[in-house]
């Protein structure tokens, strides 16, 4: 039985740009989230990460398809006290005091948690008195993330959050964001470039290359998925008896072991068993350099109405 879903999406298509000059980012993009899950979203720049997340905090409405956030279509006003969205432009009142727009969260949000606002901005140094405009880009981004969490979402929505953070600030502030998941339940998609962050904080994963879906599931579940082969085990694997079923991704820069990034469907991953795991880092790079691959949607990530039935997960490159 499927989890209940924090975000799904049903042949979503989205457009950049104003007027004649909107372009397509995203087309056909199907699938679903759990309630709980910490989602990473991850992809080359302009794949349409940022696109998808404003659509999800209803700021912009798909031009195709159905998306739908905690049981309602994304943008709703009944959503509003319902998620939080931090914006990788972090858009704050610069003439405005760090004191004002806590005040505002405060009268804005019925929900509003002082303390789990104030633990950001300590860990910044943030000073209520300053002005938003006069604080350094990491400073912003943890009282952007302040007002967000100050706010208590069912689903927290980050756009690059931790980019303008130190080492210590960024895995400090993604505790604290994780911390918050675990005890209430909520849900996180974030975007991020720092794949080393998402490995240690995610446990589903979406990976949007070429205006679809490549990836999409528990990361778990992605990586038992595929193996890492050498020259000779690739030859191995597919001679013999009982050949695994196997689908070559993509060499791995791995010198001088030649590997190659394989994925394998559930009645080969118990031969594969002995077979080396990626890491994430070895999942991504592989896919976003084989386009002609085609994509795979874990069941998990399936939308109810899709089924899990005999399908095989594949989806189009």
């Amino acid at each position: 039985m499927l989890a209940a879903t924090a975000v799904q999406a049903e042949g979503v298509g989205l457009r950049a740009g104003r007027g004649g000059r909107r372009a397509q980012l995203l087309t056909d993009c199907t699938f679903r989230v759990p309630r709980g899950a910490v989602c990473g979203i991850v992809g080359p720049n302009g794949a349409g990460k940022s696109l998808l997340l404003s659509a999800a905090a209803g700021l912009i409405r798909p031009d195709a398809g159905r998306l739908t956030v905690l049981g309602q279509r994304a943008g709703e006003d009944a959503l509003l006290g319902e998620v939080a969205f931090v914006d990788q432009h972090r858009p704050l009142y610069p003439r405005m005091r760090v004191a004002d727009l806590l005040a505002m969260g405060r009268d804005l949000n019925p929900r509003w948690d002082p303390e789990r606002a104030e633990d950001l901005l300590e860990l910044g140094r943030i000073a209520r008195g300053s002005r938003a405009g006069s604080l350094s880009g990491g400073q912003r981004s943890l009282l952007a993330l302040a007002l967000a969490r100050g706010k208590r979402p069912r689903l927290l929505l980050l756009d690059e959050p931790l980019s303008d953070l130190d080492p210590l600030a960024r895995r400090a502030a993604l505790g604290l964001l994780l911390g918050d998941v675990a005890e209430g339940g909520g849900t996180v998609l974030l975007s991020s470039h720092v794949l080393g962050d998402l490995e240690e904080a995610i446990d589903h994963l979406l990976l949007i290359d070429g205006g679809r879906i490549r990836l999409a599931g528990e990361l778990s579940e992605l990586l038992a998925a595929h193996r890492l082969l050498d020259r000779l085990g690739l030859l191995e694997c597919q001679a013999g008896p009982a050949p695994w079923r196997v689908h070559p991704v993509d060499p791995v820069d791995a010198e001088p072991r030649h590997l190659t990034l394989v994925r394998v469907d559930q009645r080969t991953q118990i031969a594969a068993a002995d077979a080396e795991l990626p890491g994430l880092e070895e999942l991504v790079v592989s896919y976003l350099r084989s386009p002609s691959v085609t994509g795979w949607l874990a069941p998990g990530m399936r939308p109810g109405r899709y089924g899990d039935g005999g399908d095989s997960g594949m989806v189009a490159a």
